[in-house]
């Protein structure tokens, strides 16, 4: 939590969200939610489904505005920031996309910079060098040429987060972003997320997946009927009484050779 603009670590927050309440109409969906995120940090959200986790990020991408409490980024007010303003800091990307056409790698790629240019400006050399440099930052170059609708389920994914990329924005919202994708993939996007964060991009992830959380998060929230119930490093706010008030599951948690913790469902026999 931050004091003062502060947070604990003695830093500026590039994302501060404090006292956060949302309702539409009935029950709260969001009750006094409040957190940070860091330059070059990436955050973890977990929560069963109806947590609240999609309207918290609808909140700070600025689709909600209706709400009570902050959201400010590099200091601004996001309940006053025009769209084209808010693009300029932060991109989302979301767990799965079908486009209606089978756009090119780099035409989707391409498609992030929109936010760069006035409306019915064709995009000019500094959109094309952007996409470039998204493309070749998650080391999908190659497939440029190729039909979005042709690729793996992991390359589909890598390539939404290079749109966002060619966004230039220096924060990113993921929705699940591993949800559809086999194992092998799923690791393969989350590395590569990781590496964004050693770039200085600073990440909101959400996931249900807790050796996620601990493999590659640096710190994690935990979401239960829109409250905050545990935050911290994921070996901290990830227990087993946590997770079980989350998902209503019995797990055990055993830390390997090197320390890192992971999780493993309990089953009972009959």
């Amino acid at each position: 939590m931050s004091a003062g603009g502060i947070t604990s670590s003695g830093f500026q927050p590039v994302l501060s969200v404090q006292d956060l309440v949302f309702s539409y109409g009935g029950p709260a969906i969001l009750t006094g939610v409040s957190f940070d995120l860091e330059r070059g940090q990436l955050l973890g959200i977990l929560g069963a489904n109806g947590a609240g986790k999609s309207t918290l990020f609808r909140c700070i991408l600025g689709h909600e505005k209706n709400y009570s409490g902050s959201i400010t980024l590099s200091g601004g007010d996001v309940k006053k920031m025009p769209a084209e303003l808010l693009a300029k800091h932060i991109a989302y990307v979301p767990q799965s996309h079908f486009p209606s056409f089978n756009y090119s790698v780099f035409d989707m790629a391409l498609m992030g910079t929109v936010a760069q240019t006035s409306a019915w400006t064709m995009p000019g050399k500094k959109q094309y060098a952007a996409a470039e440099e998204a493309l070749e930052l998650l080391g999908i170059r190659a497939l440029s040429q190729r039909g979005f609708r042709q690729l793996s389920g992991g390359e589909q994914q890598l390539v939404l987060v290079a749109r966002a990329l060619a966004q230039k924005a220096s924060i990113l919202v993921m929705d699940e972003p591993t949800a559809n994708l086999d194992y092998g993939n799923q690791i393969r996007v989350l590395g590569s997320v990781r590496e964004l964060t050693r770039r200085g991009y600073s990440i909101i992830m959400s996931t249900h997946n807790p050796n996620h959380a601990f493999l590659f998060t640096d710190r994690v929230i935990t979401l239960h009927n829109g409250k905050i119930i545990t935050e911290g490093k994921p070996e901290e706010a990830l227990t087993a009484e946590t997770i079980k008030t989350l998902y209503g599951v019995n797990v055990s948690i055993r830390r390997d050779d090197n320390g890192t913790p992971s999780c493993t469902p309990v089953l009972q026999r009959s």
